[in-house]
């Protein structure tokens, strides 16, 4: 048993190494396919590229559904490794007897053994007496110990036949449940080694399939279609330009001053390049930007098009001649570069043919110029008196919400789970016939993490999480029951080019690659699975009303402090009897997809040194007993005074400073929107999506100084 406890252990080690093998590379895979993007993005080869990525992602993420796969397999190994530790402890307790009975025979036969010598020697004894011809009284004294050996004897002789039938019963009895115990940790074994081999397995048959699509895109992208890319995305149109026939001057209408002829004025379509003759231009002056100055204007100067037409411009751009040679030109570049920075697309301009990476490139570009280590207006203010540390009204709250975790860093934390109840929409769940539009609805549920390292934007580290769920009526269970085969359950996952990774649940979905393109992701139920899930559930809860099943998680691209709602900067003066402390936050509404309000805004600081009084604007709550000092905030958005920026500050009176700055924690909520902008449509028919609902909160949002 103690082997098998050992060998138990040892798989465990050996699925943890496999699957840090396997993580590791997934990880190492993913940074390949995000090398792609700085890879040349001009040429005909360029699209190819897309399909290296999207393989590669693909790639890594079979070897990260492994990773989960065998994470779970340590789980189950480790509840057997539990449960099996409990089994031999029992066997222990129950074989104790065997021990016994085991000790009893052995001492009883080293007895037996003794009382067997002792009576041969008292036989022989009363024997040689007798032929010695020693006295009848030596001999009947030799006689009576002859006889006490003899009884002895045969009684251990007794209670070894005794002890051996206690024994022969109890070790039958004792080996059947070791043998039990090792026939069950085989079982176990194997079954562990099956769910291990089918894991590998299925991730090589993905692989497979990832490969096998590689290679069919890899076909599919001909030289044509590759050409045909490069002319369609950089081609300067189709049309060849018309012909030009010769006029002849009117003399009597330009004497005469009289109007022109309406005639229109020729174009050339699309764009078309040719010779132009630079020394020979008419060049037309400039001013100090490089534009044109307008010549005066005089009645033939003027075009018009003909009366039933909309009226058209002729703009011409002639380059300039310069007239400082080398100097000017650079000073024309330079002064051109600056006033790029002022122009502003207009909302009709379209973009065309730009990898997604490519609009996120020049997106974090049209936003870095403006992050900048902020203040919030100072608060003209003088602070509130001392207040007394008596024990809080809030401290309870202080106690159940958060906690100090190693390293003197506060965690401040919420539940966020759904709801799904409200308004119906459609037939009751418990009326669904069977030709109804199943009602279903969705919930995106994400969690922003993020680090701030005193006033400097470049040092904040970011990480956002994302869980998708599913919620299904009680009454589609009846309907599912009804008709063992419904239509399948389509849907895509939009905006997915936000997404850095994306873990689909693999039970209950499959990848629907007709679906899917470089913006969304599609997928399908696998509809048996879905529907035994829900009938499992519903007979564990059978008076639920609804049933939410996590579908996928994913993880959000993030762009360092221009990704977080509340951007953060803390300071410390540190003095051996007081400490200052100031908090300046940043309502940043450009990281939400629709921006709302930040709400159950809480900010918790522990400040060590022997606080004995407190000052602080706005009033804040003090914990003695924690040592923790909590404000508790209006809701924050761009509609509240300052844009929503603003400041804390405190002063605390010590009585053992310096106090040593610690790792401030904020939490906040925010209903009706995500930071990612990831949504989803559904596909096909026969379901309806009657509810969405989304939602961002705080996991670990800290700053330090």
């Amino acid at each position: 048993m103690k082997h098998g406890q050992i060998s138990s252990k040892e798989l465990t080690e050996f699925i943890r190494e496999r699957s840090t093998i396997e993580e590791t590379y997934a990880r190492s895979m993913t940074k390949l396919a995000k090398s792609t993007g700085n890879f040349s993005q001009l040429g005909t080869f360029a699209p190819v590229w897309d399909v290296f990525k999207s393989s590669t992602e693909k790639l890594a993420g079979c070897h990260l559904e492994l990773v989960r796969k065998l994470q779970e397999l340590i789980k189950e190994v480790q509840r057997y490794v539990e449960e099996q530790a409990k089994a031999h402890k029992k066997t222990k307790e129950e074989v104790a007897p065997t021990l016994e009975a085991v000790q009893n025979i052995q001492t009883i036969s080293q007895a037996l053994q003794k009382s067997k010598e002792n009576y041969n020697a008292k036989t022989l004894d009363q024997e040689r007496l007798r032929k010695e011809g020693a006295t009848q009284r030596d001999v009947d004294k030799a006689g009576v110990k002859a006889k006490k050996a003899t009884e002895t004897y045969k009684s251990y002789v007794e209670k070894y036949a005794t002890a051996k039938s206690e024994f022969e019963h109890r070790m039958t009895e004792t080996a059947q449940k070791f043998q039990d115990i090792e026939e069950n940790h085989i079982l176990q074994m194997k079954e562990i080694i099956r769910s291990y081999s089918q894991s590998v397995e299925e991730t090589h048959a993905l692989l497979g399939e990832v490969q096998n699509e590689f290679v069919r895109n890899i076909e599919n992208t001909s030289e044509e279609n590759l050409i045909q890319k490069l002319a369609e995305t950089k081609g300067t149109g189709k049309e060849r330009p018309g012909p030009i026939e010769f006029e002849e001057c009117n003399i009597a209408m330009a004497t005469e001053g009289a109007k022109p002829r309406k005639r229109k004025p020729f174009g050339i379509p699309g764009r078309y390049y040719g010779a132009i003759d630079i020394q020979n231009a008419n060049v037309p002056q400039v001013d100090a930007e490089g534009f044109c100055i307008r010549p005066e204007e005089n009645e033939n100067n003027i075009l018009f098009a003909d009366e039933d037409e909309p009226r058209k411009f002729h703009v011409e751009i002639k380059p300039v001649q310069p007239n400082n040679g080398m100097h000017q030109n650079r000073a024309t570049i330079d002064e051109l570069k600056a006033s790029i920075g002022n122009i502003i697309l207009s909302p009709s301009t379209s973009v065309r043919n730009l990898h997604p990476k490519q609009l996120r490139r020049c997106d974090t570009r049209g936003r870095q110029r403006h992050v900048r280590p902020f203040s919030p207006p100072k608060i003209n203010a003088s602070p509130p008196p001392p207040a007394p540390l008596a024990r809080a009204e809030s401290s309870s709250s202080l106690s159940s919400n958060a906690s100090l975790s190693a390293g003197n860093t506060p965690t401040v934390g919420f539940n966020l789970r759904f709801s799904f109840s409200g308004t119906s929409r459609g037939p009751s769940p418990v009326t669904l016939g069977s030709l109804d539009a199943l009602p279903i609805a969705v919930a995106f549920t994400e969690t922003v993490n993020a680090y701030f390292k005193g006033a400097d934007p470049s040092k904040c580290i970011v990480k956002i999480t994302g869980d998708m769920t599913l919620s299904f009526p009680m009454g589609i269970i009846k309907v599912f029951t009804t008709n063992p085969s419904p239509a399948t359950l389509t849907f895509k996952l939009m905006n997915t080019s936000r997404l850095e990774q994306i873990l689909p649940n693999q039970q209950l979905l499959h990848s629907d690659s007709s679906q899917s393109n470089s913006d969304c992701k599609g997928y399908c139920f696998n509809m048996q699975a879905l529907m035994s899930y829900l009938r499992k559930v519903s007979e564990q809860n059978p008076s639920a009303s609804y049933f939410n099943v996590d579908i996928l998680k994913y993880q959000v691209l993030t762009d360092g402090i221009l990704s977080t709602p509340l951007n953060l900067a803390v300071y410390w003066k540190c003095t051996p009897s007081t400490t200052d402390l100031r908090l300046d936050y940043r309502y940043n509404p450009d990281s939400m997809t629709s921006p709302g309000p930040l709400t159950n805004v809480q900010i918790l600081v522990p400040v060590d040194g022997g606080v004995t009084g407190m000052q602080s604007i706005p009033n804040s709550v003090w914990n003695s007993e924690q040592n923790k000092c909590l404000w508790k905030l209006n809701d924050i958005s761009d509609k509240v005074d300052n844009d929503g920026s603003g400041s804390l500050r405190a002063k605390f009176e010590l009585s053992n400073g310096p106090s040593t700055p610690s790792t401030l924690a904020v939490q906040f909520m925010n209903e009706g929107s995500t930071l990612s902008g990831v949504d989803m449509e559904l596909q096909g028919s026969g379901y309806r999506l009657s509810l969405i609902k989304k939602r961002f909160a705080t996991g670990r949002y800290m700053a330090d100084c």
